[in-house]
């Protein structure tokens, strides 16, 4: 059955509780949060929750797990959306190191997985959009950066933008189990180098 399109005051609603419910499970964990306790801290009766969520917690938890995945690429911006000079791409490389030592060994996005399925369609749709996006804003990137450098177009962009974002989450994967960011430093330093390498005239050196 097709749901209505929601009015402006619904959807602030629906995103509240979104939010509401993001803060509770960052701080609680997915296995702890009720319903129950989502509506309490978002103000929401029963009727509300399920009238945003008629399938309950499952779809609840989608929900937060978009949320969380557009958080991942919002939390670089602006540097993620201007990755014209060397510069921005050291200022971003420091945003998602920063980001990610600050999330620690824990991961809200991998935890809301957990909960309702990776291999669910919804959770699929969601890691695969968010991947999506992320791939092509750093190919975007790296496009402008040649275009500045004046760099004849040689090395597949799609290509190493893919493989950037590989070892970014190859960083985090490590990171998540040691607690460590080390590797995750290394891989963007070389990964940017590499471009660098590429793209610039110059010598290439690694950012700090």
């Amino acid at each position: 059955m097709q749901r209505k399109e929601l009015t402006a005051k619904g959807k602030a609603t629906r995103r509240r509780i979104v939010e509401g419910a993001a803060e509770l499970l960052r701080v609680q964990g997915v296995g702890s949060v009720t319903l129950d306790d989502v509506m309490a801290r978002t103000s929401t009766s029963k009727s509300q929750l399920f009238h945003y969520f008629p399938d309950g917690k499952d779809e609840l938890l989608l929900a937060v797990a978009r949320f969380e995945a557009e958080q991942v690429l919002e939390d670089q911006q602006p540097y993620l959306g201007r990755l014209d000079s060397w510069e921005d791409w050291r200022r971003w490389r420091d945003v998602v190191v920063a980001r990610y030592e600050a999330q620690g060994d824990t991961c809200p996005l991998g935890s809301l997985f957990l909960q309702v399925g990776r291999s669910t369609p919804g959770a699929r749709a969601i890691v695969v959009e968010l991947m999506r996006q992320w791939q092509e804003s750093l190919a975007a990137g790296i496009r402008a950066t040649r275009a500045n450098s004046g760099a004849e177009a040689g090395a597949d962009v799609d290509a190493r933008a893919a493989a950037l974002l590989a070892a970014i989450q190859g960083g985090v994967s490590i990171l998540l189990s040691t607690g460590r960011s080390d590797h995750l430093r290394a891989a963007l330093d070389q990964g940017i180098a590499d471009l660098r390498r590429d793209l610039d005239p110059a010598p290439a050196a690694t950012p700090r």
